[in-house]
């Protein structure tokens, strides 16, 4: 199995099966960015620094005004994709793998953890992976200590307060809270 391949059946939606060639792979992604994480997270860097290192992390070019204040976390790194002005604070934790998709002028704030995997509710199959792809629009606010499970879209403009747990999809310009996240109000 190859990358392009292992992103292409994510991508899609496929289950990785336990064992499998896929979740084999799945595991050497996994260690390739503990490498790249652990060099970002455990001496300063510069901003500059910080971005040739996250391009090394995703495998493909970093936009300059990409800005992330470590500690970063992934067990992936190669399915996130990022817009222009992009904020990563501190402790974030994106498990990337089904897609993570951000938009322009995204603020996402400290420990947000974004998901892409399920596990199969089936405790024979509980190793099989189920990615789905999580979507963020443009100028979106994600609060500190934020959870956006996989196959969730927020809308561009959302706010998602701090704490919220995002089970479903927000739709635009939308003000979610709570656990799980309900949309609370809706900005003019």
């Amino acid at each position: 199995m190859n990358l392009q391949a292992f992103l292409s059946d994510c991508n899609a939606g496929k289950t990785v099966p336990s064992p499998s060639e896929a979740l084999d792979f799945c595991g050497s992604l996994s260690q390739e960015a503990l490498k790249i994480t652990q060099e970002l997270n455990s001496v300063y860097h510069t901003p500059e620094e910080i971005q040739v290192l996250f391009a090394a992390l995703t495998g493909q070019p970093v936009n300059r005004t990409l800005g992330v204040i470590p500690p970063f976390h992934t067990d992936c790194g190669k399915n996130i994709h990022i817009g222009e002005r992009a904020y990563i604070n501190s402790n974030c934790t994106m498990q990337d793998q089904g897609g993570i998709f951000i938009g322009n002028d995204v603020l996402i704030g400290h420990n947000a953890m974004i998901a892409t995997l399920n596990h199969d509710f089936d405790p024979m199959k509980r190793g099989d992976l189920h990615p789905a792809p999580v979507h963020i629009g443009s100028r979106v606010w994600l609060g500190a200590n934020v959870t956006v499970l996989p196959g969730v879209t927020i809308g561009d403009g959302a706010i998602i307060a701090a704490g919220a747990v995002v089970t479903k999809d927000v739709p635009a310009n939308a003000i979610a809270a709570g656990v799980p996240a309900r949309v609370i109000r809706v900005l003019s």
